[in-house]
């Protein structure tokens, strides 16, 4: 099952679900400890459980295997959402035997309406996890949470992999996981968030959304372009000193990879002619007014989410 297209349409309609981004020039990095990452990863259990529960409440095993999803793939989603579940009794309980205040669910909507789409949604969210603790262990001080971490991010890859190959998709399409940085997951999972309060407030915020155009093509590397829907436009409304003349960049983030490539203005959009060679799986890109400082100051808009394929293979999956 090829579902670049489908990952984008869920995407487009979850980061236009919610947009608590203020308008400001910079988006800083972070000042974090190990409380912070701790609820941090939270955030995101509470929302991964909550996607499986409603997915398990809302679809019955008959609906997955009509949908091309034979036994035992149901069970397994049972088992997963166990394993969610039980990261948020995990973490909530380590935060409060640290004699600290764990967030709590808050609410969600996540634009799901057919049994494909709650799997294709699955694999970019188990992804994102994967991406989020791989991006947040470099920070955790604590030799027990950094374990626990590891032990938890060890899971979430298998739950990816394991989604990827009930969806067609090879489950391990690079030789590297990709690390995500606070702000960027931050900026994902807000997309989701439609309200609740928690007693905690966390350090974070979120870019403003970047859009991928719909296309009817696969992402092949080195092959395909990619346009972002009134990026443009929206850039000028975030930051009022970029114009015509300023160059800004696309960063694709695929594996340890950074690779940047400057776009073109089309109307209100940017686009990038030809994507980088050398990514492949999910791929996600931010907008950058550098090439070369890989900060969060830097980035402008994103992360959007593309599953990209090897020039000419597509046709092998």
């Amino acid at each position: 099952m090829r579902f670049s297209s489908t990952v984008a349409a869920l995407l487009a309609v979850g980061l236009g679900l919610a947009n608590p981004v203020e308008k400001r020039h910079i988006v800083h990095t972070p000042t974090v400890n190990d409380v912070v990452i701790l609820n941090y990863a939270l955030t995101l259990e509470y929302l991964e459980r909550k996607f499986y529960s409603e997915a398990l409440a809302n679809f019955t095993q008959a609906d997955f295997v009509k949908a091309g999803f034979a036994d035992p793939f149901y069970e397994n989603l049972k088992e997963i959402y166990v394993d969610e579940q039980t990261h948020v009794s995990f973490l909530s309980g380590a935060i409060t035997a640290a004699k600290y205040t764990p967030t709590v669910e808050l609410e969600y909507k996540f634009g799901v309406t057919t049994v494909l789409e709650f799997v294709t949604l699955s694999s970019v969210l188990e992804g994102v996890g994967t991406s989020a603790y791989l991006g947040a262990a470099a920070f955790i001080v604590n030799k027990d949470y950094l374990t626990a971490a590891g032990s938890i991010l060890t899971v979430e890859a298998r739950h990816t992999a394991y989604i990827r190959s009930q969806l067609k998709e090879s489950p391990f399409p690079f030789p590297f996981d990709t690390p995500l940085d606070f702000n960027q997951v931050f900026s994902l999972a807000a997309a989701f968030i439609t309200g609740g309060k928690s007693p905690v407030t966390l350090p974070f915020q979120a870019f403003p959304k970047l859009t991928l155009a719909a296309s009817k093509y696969l992402y092949e590397a080195d092959r395909s372009c990619v346009t972002f829907t009134g990026a443009f436009a929206n850039a000028k409304a975030f930051d009022s000193s970029i114009t015509e003349q300023t160059k800004i960049y696309a960063v694709f983030f695929s594996g340890l990879q950074k690779i940047a490539v400057e776009v073109k203005i089309t109307g209100k959009d940017y686009k990038v002619e030809k994507l980088p060679a050398g990514i492949a799986g999910q791929v996600y890109v931010v907008l950058s007014r550098s090439s070369t400082e890989f900060k969060d100051e830097s980035y402008i808009a994103g992360p959007a989410i593309l599953e990209v394929y090897p020039k000419g293979g597509a046709h092998k999956y």
